[in-house]
């Protein structure tokens, strides 16, 4: 805390690490380590309470925040941040200009690939309104168009250019991202969103393929108001690092289907927030108040920390905020008169910086800063966060706050993360299934079950 008392962070709204590490224990395996990323466990779930949130003025954003004891370390306490991006009303969106851009090679063939990816697109069509429009282009060996843009009026003509698809051959994505940006832009809508789906299983073989090429690629074209998000297919050689990167560099998310559901809350019930950008480049920073917060760790978002200076730079990237999109930020915090975690240096000033005044119940000080969808200039906003919000106990703190730290420590252990160690699955089952509340959709009670499914996969939790 002394020498780090602020934490800097690019925002994200990816949740395609739970999708695809559910895959895998759906499957009778755990997922690697590498490919779990916790935040994207934790922003999955869509809430299930009226949480009250506060509107940050001058911002398209809401945030609230509850502080409870660690339940997996009594010596320690957890700060969630809850952050809300606006929503937009559906019947209000602008016109859509979309390109599906299907991978078709060979590696694409499978009930749990092209099928499935046929399947959720026409999830998507069914959506669509007459002012939006659609084109489809393809790629294997060489890349074609397999639908000239068309209005979401003549769904029947869409729907049979999806029925047609069929896999073989390479793979030549690069060359198929040239020609779907050349589609968006030839039927580029002013004002409007105009995005370019890229569906595969990332396994980019001919041409362009290396995932810094693309990265720089598509990079280049979002200077144009086009963004592109990635939908991920498949198991077998399906390239994560570069569907999340791609991703990122085009100002889109990303997104892995591994069944119809998901692609259904992905493009039917989180359509929105898949399409629409409400903030872009939006970045975090919490500065510790070290008269109350001894140490602190940010839990998740090791891929996305930013230097201290990288918070008021313009040119540096960061995270794309899609429409309603809600997105928790856990840290692990040990508090004033608590048990430090490492011993304190020999040289530095042991006494804790002063409180601001008598009155002051501030932990931490939030800022955001964000661009406008189509701004050049950041905005910036600001939340103090007290120490009021702290539940007397775990069992007694709010239900978001227990079930994300449900998800959160179970992000950790599969990532081996010694702080879990002594915490069984099966504990961390029983927390989130304390913690369902109104699980309409049954994505929580899905939660429960697939981590008593991985505490039956691990030989240490048995």
């Amino acid at each position: 805390m002394a020498t780090e008392p602020v934490s800097t962070f690019s925002l994200d709204m990816d949740t395609a690490s739970y999708a695809n590490s559910r895959r895998f224990i759906t499957q009778g395996r755990m997922p690697h380590p590498d490919a779990v990323r916790v935040e994207e466990f934790i922003n999955y779930f869509p809430s299930v309470s009226n949480e009250k949130l506060t509107s940050i003025t001058g911002s398209p954003f809401s945030a609230g925040y509850e502080l409870a004891p660690s339940p997996w370390n009594t010596d320690k306490v957890l700060l969630r941040v809850n952050i809300k991006a606006n929503d937009v009303n559906f019947n209000q969106l602008p016109p859509s200009n979309l390109v599906f851009l299907i991978d078709t090679s060979g590696s694409m063939n499978g009930k749990d690939r092209l099928d499935l990816l046929k399947q959720s697109l026409k999830l998507l069509v069914n959506e669509l309104r007459p002012q939006d429009k659609v084109s489809i282009v393809t790629y294997a060996g060489s890349a074609g168009v397999a639908l000239e843009s068309t209005s979401g009026s003549n769904k029947a003509k869409i729907m049979a250019a999806i029925n047609k698809l069929e896999a073989s051959g390479s793979t030549a994505g690069g060359e198929g991202l040239q020609l779907a940006y050349k589609m968006a832009e030839r039927g580029k809508v002013k004002g409007g969103i105009n995005r370019i789906l890229l569906a595969t299983d990332g396994d980019f073989n001919v041409g362009i393929n290396s995932t810094e090429e693309l990265k720089a690629f598509v990079s280049r074209e979002k200077e144009k108001g086009i963004t592109l998000s990635t939908l991920g297919f498949g198991t077998s050689n399906f390239n994560d690092a570069m569907m999340v990167q791609i991703a990122d560099a085009g100002n889109g998310n990303y997104s892995y289907i591994d069944s119809l559901e998901e692609a259904q809350k992905v493009l039917q019930e989180e359509m929105s927030t898949t399409l629409v950008t409400v903030a872009k480049d939006v970045k975090a920073q919490i500065e510790f108040n070290p008269a109350q917060v001894l140490e602190y760790r940010q839990i998740g978002y090791e891929k996305r920390q930013l230097k201290q200076e990288d918070f008021n730079n313009d040119k540096v990237d960061a995270g794309d905020i899609g429409a309603g999109k809600k997105l928790t930020v856990l840290y692990e915090l040990t508090l004033a008169g608590g048990k430090p975690s490492i011993d304190p240096l020999r040289y530095q000033n042991k006494k804790s910086a002063p409180a601001i005044n008598a009155n002051n119940k501030e932990i931490a000080f939030l800022k955001l800063r964000w661009k406008a969808p189509r701004g050049e200039n950041s905005e910036l906003a600001s939340l103090p966060i007290e120490k009021k919000a702290l539940a007397s106990s775990f069992a007694k703190a709010g239900v978001e706050t227990r079930f994300m730290a449900a998800v959160a420590a179970y992000g950790q252990k599969l990532r081996n993360n010694p702080e879990l160690s002594k915490t069984s699955y099966q504990q961390i089952a029983s927390w989130a299934n304390n913690a369902k509340g109104e699980d309409k959709q049954g994505y929580r009670a899905e939660f429960v079950k697939l981590v008593r499914k991985a505490a039956a996969l691990d030989d240490k939790d048995n």
